[in-house]
C-alpha cells in the first residue's frame, strides 16, 4: 500500500525516484515546523493571548505566517536541491489561490 502511494506521488509530482519524494516530504515537514515557530514568535511579540479575538489572529496569520511559509518553502527547496519542484508547486498553488479569490470577488 505504501509503495502504491509513493508511485502515485512520483507520477503526480513528476519526480524520478523514491528518495526525491522523501526529500520533498522532508521539505514540507521542516517548512511546517518553521512556520509554527514564526507563528509563535509573531503572536508572542504582538502580545496575543487567549483573550485576543480570532479575527486578529486570522489576519495576523494571513499577513505574517502564510507568506513566511511560502518563503521558507522556497528557501528549503533551494538549499536541498529541489527548487524546480518547489517552484512549480508554488506557481500551481498561487494560480489556484488567484482563481479562488477571483471567484469570490465576482460574487460581490
Amino acid at each position: 500500500m505504501l509503495k502504491k502511494l509513493f508511485e502515485k506521488l512520483k507520477k503526480r509530482w513528476g519526480v524520478e525516484d523514491f528518495w526525491q519524494i522523501v526529500l520533498i516530504l522532508f521539505i514540507f515537514s521542516i517548512t511546517g515546523m518553521t512556520a509554527l515557530y514564526v507563528r509563535k514568535f509573531a503572536f508572542e511579540w504582538l502580545g496575543f493571548d487567549q483573550q485576543t479575538p480570532f479575527w486578529e489572529e486570522a489576519v495576523t496569520w494571513m499577513v505574517v505566517v502564510f507568506p513566511s511559509y511560502q518563503i521558507f518553502f522556497l528557501l528549503y527547496g533551494f538549499i536541498l536541491g529541489q527548487l524546480d519542484f518547489v517552484w512549480r508547486f508554488e506557481k500551481k498553488n498561487f494560480r489556484r489561490l488567484k482563481g479562488l479569490f477571483r471567484n469570490l470577488l465576482s460574487k460581490f
